[in-house]
């Protein structure tokens, strides 16, 4: 008659003596987040925008990496800006941590880093906020675009930039370049 006990000691023949090390146990596991984002990465590697970069300064660790940004048009040509993404542990639940690294003179990004653009906003009013079908390609693109086609006045975050660009236009460039020579070379 073949019992629980009598399989555990059999198996535990075959692979040799069962441990309950977590460690070990850790270390076969991968999480439904790394798993996506192998496939991510590699998706965002061959998809990606002509005017930016990626970097990962751990390779093991693809949720943490830094974008670069160097947009080829428009206020912010020749500027070189940094940010930094991290993808949390709930991901594909909730959409990466954001941050530009670079000041900059923008309406929807702060001098200190924070960022409006809506696919990052985890419940969004207008359903264009984070959806688990959405991935780091979208994110980058999204990042990309702040720069082009999806630079903000009307909903701005830093309220004080896009009150300049309806002010004084050219000294909204000016003020622009001037970060660029300052902050983003």
């Amino acid at each position: 008659m073949l019992t629980l006990a009598s399989k555990l000691k059999r198996d535990d023949g075959v692979r040799g003596p069962r441990t309950s090390n977590p460690a070990s146990d850790s270390t076969r596991r991968v999480s439904v987040r790394d798993k996506l984002l192998v496939k991510e990465v590699a998706e965002l590697e061959a998809n990606l925008p002509c005017t930016c970069k990626v970097n990962f300064p751990d390779p093991n660790k693809l949720h943490y990496f830094q974008l670069t940004v160097i947009p080829d048009e428009g206020y912010y040509q020749g500027g070189k800006f940094q940010f930094e993404i991290e993808v949390p542990d709930a991901y594909n639940m909730v959409p990466p941590k954001v941050k530009c690294l670079t000041r900059i003179w923008h309406p929807n990004i702060t001098e200190t880093g924070e960022i409006c653009l809506s696919l990052l906003r985890e419940h969004s009013i207008d359903g264009t906020g984070w959806a688990p079908t959405r991935t780091l390609k979208d994110v980058v693109w999204g990042l990309n675009s702040l720069f082009t086609d999806l630079l903000n006045f009307d909903d701005p975050l830093n309220i004080e930039a896009a009150e300049h660009h309806l002010r004084d236009k050219e000294d909204f460039r000016n003020k622009v370049e001037d970060y660029i020579k300052r902050y983003a070379r």
